[in-house]
């Protein structure tokens, strides 16, 4: 499975992005999906997931409200759709697909990572 992202780049706070992920292989509409992020210096922290079908999501508390993961299995796609961005929101953004139909926020539930894309919130 590969995992390439797309759509990082320079914002201004306040503003939006919308990053996507695609993913090669058949078993991307079998598993979970999830996006993390990176900031320099910093561990890498979860941002959200979403079940195999879409039914199910889940947020961090730092990005719930502002931020909607989907997906389209159709086209082996997963979106994160990125809303009132503040400077602390500038990571590396990592897509990555779960082990099972159903992840949470553990990285250790992912078994495949992308190269990541970068996104900069100016103050």
């Amino acid at each position: 499975v590969q995992l390439v992202e797309s759509g990082g780049g320079l914002v201004q706070a306040g503003g939006s992005l919308r990053l996507s992920c695609a993913a090669s292989g058949r078993m991307f509409s079998n598993n979970a999906m999830g996006w993390f992020r990176q900031a320099p210096g910093k561990e890498r922290e979860f941002v959200a997931a979403i079940s195999w079908r879409g039914a199910s999501t889940h947020y961090a508390d730092s990005v719930k409200g502002r931020f909607t993961i989907s997906r389209d299995n159709a086209k082996n796609l997963v979106y994160l759709q990125m809303n009132s961005l503040k400077p602390e929101d500038t990571a590396v953004y990592f897509c990555a697909a779960g082990r099972r139909a159903i992840a949470g926020s553990g990285p250790v539930e992912y078994n495949y990572w992308g190269q990541g894309t970068q996104v900069t919130v100016s103050s």
